[in-house]
């Protein structure tokens, strides 16, 4: 009575961490530090509260799946805003759907860009690189794909090596899941890498998924979206859908808004399925995220805590432990030799909680994971909490 595809999940990286930890005792001498969760702690903007109130009126209206207009026109302007795109080039009630987090879109949307394979056919395949946001195995898994995983180390800059992938796997491809810049690991890909990401996609007739959650959380400079390689060879969305979430953005997770955009036939027939799920934002929430979609000036603000942060840890960390500023993103990825030892060994010396990278990552066929030796730390807290915990962490590797 149970799908048996649920049978190849993957346990949640978190689970595996309170199997490994709780056991044990932490350090009684000290405050606990959690520094594991991306889940951003700055104050969310006082705009969103305002907008959330004003319209608390409309909760009890049922939303539509789309959104509404005001919403998405301020995505559609956000977008040729950040991204220097053509006027027009984003039709606001054709190419963007407004979703609950793009957690939950990033699962459906494998279900709607997948063709299950028929009798004695192999599977479709849905490409992952690892160190991987668990979220892409479980939509590829419960979509009908085999997941493939690509190593993502620090000798391709943290991104799988295109070079690497063989015609065979490619025309089998119905996805491939991109994050950008990349979690954990908090590099930025340049321009070259994805117009060749895109141009595989196009030849080979599979979906360039791009998770750029992260983009607006970047040290120097602004990573380049899928979107400018897309207006500067003609405009077009074939074959490209990305994500975009107000929960790093505005340091308002518990929003739940987010958006996706793309071409018209499958942001349609996406939203079609959307219908059914009943996946619809509260009209408050519409309103809160097209005022906070409409202003940039608390992303500067959030940035600027952000890069902060970045200071503290290259001042603490020197060049011990492989680190380097990230480029994108709010983690820290260390290598300290052994991740599951150094989590244990700072739980109980130091009450310091962070997440060891093999539980982030999937061993290859040579049975090495590219994670195992790193560990990390999501740099959500404030400035002020994030530099005893991290003085301490230091001290204690």
């Amino acid at each position: 009575m149970i799908n048996s595809e649920l049978s190849h999940l993957r346990g949640s990286p978190f689970d595996a961490l309170r199997s490994l930890l709780d056991p044990l005792t932490p350090a009684q001498n000290f405050d606990p530090a959690i520094l594991t969760i991306g889940e951003p702690q700055h104050t969310p903007p006082q705009l969103m509260i305002d907008a959330l109130r004003a319209n608390e009126h409309l909760y009890g209206k049922y939303p539509p799946v789309g959104g509404t207009a005001e919403l998405r026109g301020a995505i559609a302007g956000w977008l040729t805003r950040r991204y220097g795109l053509p006027d027009g080039m984003i039709a606001a009630d054709q190419h963007i759907a407004p979703v609950n987090g793009t957690k939950e879109a990033l699962y459906m949307i494998a279900s709607v860009i997948t063709e299950r394979a028929g009798h004695n056919q192999p599977k479709p395949v849905i490409l992952l690189p690892t160190p991987y946001y668990h979220v892409y195995h479980a939509a590829a898994v419960m979509a009908g794909a085999e997941p493939v995983f690509l190593p993502a180390g620090p000798e391709t800059h943290f991104f799988p090596d295109l070079d690497a992938l063989s015609p065979e796997v490619l025309d089998r491809a119905s996805a491939f899941y991109l994050c950008n810049p990349s979690n954990p690991q908090g590099t930025v890909a340049s321009a070259d890498y994805l117009r060749a990401a895109l141009t595989l996609a196009r030849k080979h007739g599979f979906m360039l998924v791009v998770d750029e959650c992260y983009s607006e959380i970047y040290d120097r400079t602004p990573p380049t979206g899928i979107l400018e390689i897309c207006a500067e060879q003609g405009g077009s969305l074939d074959h490209v859908i990305a994500f975009h979430s107000l929960s790093k953005r505005s340091s308002a997770a518990g929003l739940r808004s987010g958006f996706c955009v793309g071409e018209t036939e499958l942001i349609q027939t996406f939203l079609n399925l959307r219908n059914f799920a009943g996946a619809a934002s509260p009209l408050p929430v519409c309103a809160a995220a097209t005022a906070l979609w409409n202003d940039d000036t608390h992303v500067e603000e959030n940035r600027a805590l952000y890069r902060e942060k970045f200071d503290m840890a290259e001042e603490i960390f020197g060049s011990r432990f492989g680190f380097y500023r990230p480029e994108g993103g709010f983690f820290l990825w260390l290598d300290v030799g052994d991740g599951v030892e150094a989590a244990k060994q700072l739980w109980t010396k130091a009450a310091i909680r962070v997440l060891p990278g093999r539980f982030l990552s999937v061993a290859g066929p040579d049975g090495v994971n590219p994670g195992d030796p790193y560990i990390r730390i999501a740099l959500v807290s404030p400035p002020e909490n994030s530099k005893e915990a991290l003085t301490r962490l230091a001290n204690s590797l």
